[in-house]
C-alpha cells in the first residue's frame, strides 16, 4: 500500500472517531416531563444499540444547586464526561436519566437532612417520571443506580430512603441524609464520596450517615479526600473504579 493511501485510511479512521466522539457528546436527548401546570426539564440517554430482547441498567442523575433552572443543559453539567466517554458507553451500556430541579427550590425540603414524609415538589414530579420511563424503555428493575452532588447528595439519600427496596446501589457525593433512615438502606451498596475541606456541605454530613449505616449493620463505602473542598465530584466520577463497582450490583 502507498504512502498516500495509508494517509488517506488513517484520516478516513481519524474522522470517523472524531464523528463517533461528537455524536457520544450530544447523545443526551433533551426532553420535557409536563404534569399539570408544572415542567420538569431532564436529560435522557440510551445506549449506542437498544435491543428491546434485553434489559440495561439506569444511573439516575441528581445534579447540585447551581445547575437548577430550565435550560436543560446544566443538569449534565458534571456527570456528561463520564457516560459519554466512548470507552464507558461500549462497557457499560445503559440508560441515564438527568431531571433539572427548578430556581428556588429543592431536591429536598431543607438542608438540615430531616426526613420528610412528602418529597420535596421536584422529587415528587421525578418519581412519577421514572415510573414513566420504566413503563416505556428495557430497563432492568434489579438494576437501577441513583447518585447525585451537592444538592443531589441530598437528593440521593431522600430518594433511597423512600424506596429502600427499588435501588441496586448509591453513590452520594458531598450530600447528606437523615441519620434515622439508616436502618431501612443499611442494604443498600451505597459509595460515598467527600472532600475533608468542604465548607458548603460539611463532611461530618457524610460521616454522620456512614456511621449511622455501620451502626445499623451495613457496610457502606466512603472515600474522604483530605485536600478537597467542595468539588468532590470531580474527583469522584474519575475513580478507576466507580463504573466497575456500580455496575456490579444488583437486587
Amino acid at each position: 500500500m502507498s504512502k498516500i493511501a495509508v494517509f488517506v485510511l488513517f484520516f478516513v479512521v481519524i474522522l470517523n472517531e472524531a464523528s463517533v466522539a461528537q455524536k457520544d457528546s450530544t447523545a443526551f436527548l433533551k426532553l420535557q416531563y409536563i404534569s399539570g401546570g408544572d415542567t420538569l426539564p431532564y436529560r435522557f440517554l440510551k445506549p449506542r444499540k437498544v435491543d428491546n430482547e434485553k434489559k440495561y441498567p439506569l444511573i439516575i442523575f441528581f445534579h447540585g444547586a447551581g445547575e437548577r433552572g430550565n435550560d436543560n443543559e446544566k443538569n449534565i453539567k458534571h456527570i456528561k464526561d463520564m457516560v459519554t466517554n466512548n470507552g464507558n458507553r461500549m462497557k457499560y451500556p445503559c440508560f441515564v436519566i438527568a431531571p433539572q430541579c427548578p430556581e428556588k427550590l429543592k431536591w429536598i425540603e431543607s438542608y438540615n437532612s430531616e426526613f420528610t414524609a412528602r418529597p420535596a415538589k421536584p422529587m415528587q414530579e421525578f418519581i412519577t417520571l421514572l415510573e414513566k420511563i420504566l413503563k416505556e424503555n428495557p430497563i432492568d428493575p434489579s438494576r437501577i443506580y441513583v447518585t447525585g452532588l451537592s444538592m443531589g447528595g441530598f437528593g440521593t439519600w431522600d430518594l433511597i430512603a423512600r424506596y429502600p427496596n427499588k435501588f441496586a446501589a448509591a453513590v452520594p457525593i458531598c450530600g447528606g441524609g437523615d441519620e434515622k433512615t439508616a436502618p431501612k438502606i443499611k442494604h443498600i451498596p451505597i459509595w460515598a464520596f467527600h472532600g475533608a475541606k468542604d465548607t458548603t456541605v460539611p463532611p461530618e454530613k457524610s460521616r454522620k450517615m456512614i456511621k449511622a449505616l455501620q451502626d445499623a449493620g451495613g457496610s457502606p463505602g466512603y472515600c474522604e479526600y483530605p485536600d478537597v473542598e467542595h468539588p468532590s465530584w470531580v474527583h469522584a466520577y474519575k475513580d478507576p473504579f466507580l463504573l466497575t463497582w456500580l455496575f456490579r450490583q444488583k437486587l
